[in-house]
């Protein structure tokens, strides 16, 4: 019996270091990112900016228009942590930190949109 020898080749070699390099970016996406920049909240009620808070001081507040919303920040993030508000899709947000990220309370028009202490940006698509 005639024993087989595997040779690779030039270009198995470039294939295997592509796919290892593939999944080094990969892996890289999914690191969690260091903040440099300090975050805030701007809570907005009907499109008006009735505070901002830094995420890094633990509070609790309450922002009261239509319906009353319990706003809590906590280990730099921030969430909707009690409302009386009828359909309560702004306790299902949870808890955000990131830029660009925001919670929607539509029935008492409120927003909180997490921006960085010296942003343009009003908001981030994606």
């Amino acid at each position: 019996m005639k024993e087989k020898h595997l040779h690779f080749r030039t270009a198995d070699g470039f294939a295997i270091a592509g796919v290892l390099l593939l999944a080094v970016c990969i892996f890289m996406l999914f690191l969690p990112k260091t903040a440099t920049e300090e975050l805030y909240a701007q809570i907005y009620v009907d499109g008006a900016l009735v505070r901002t808070v830094s995420l890094t001081v633990d509070q609790e507040f309450a922002i009261t228009d239509r319906y009353t919303n319990t706003i809590t920040v906590r280990d730099g993030a921030i969430a909707i942590t009690d409302s009386d508000c009828p359909s309560g899709d702004c306790l299902r947000c949870g808890w955000i930190q990131g830029t660009g990220k925001n919670i929607v309370c539509l029935p008492n028009g409120l927003e909180i949109r997490v921006v960085a202490k010296n942003s343009d940006v009003d908001f981030v698509v994606g």
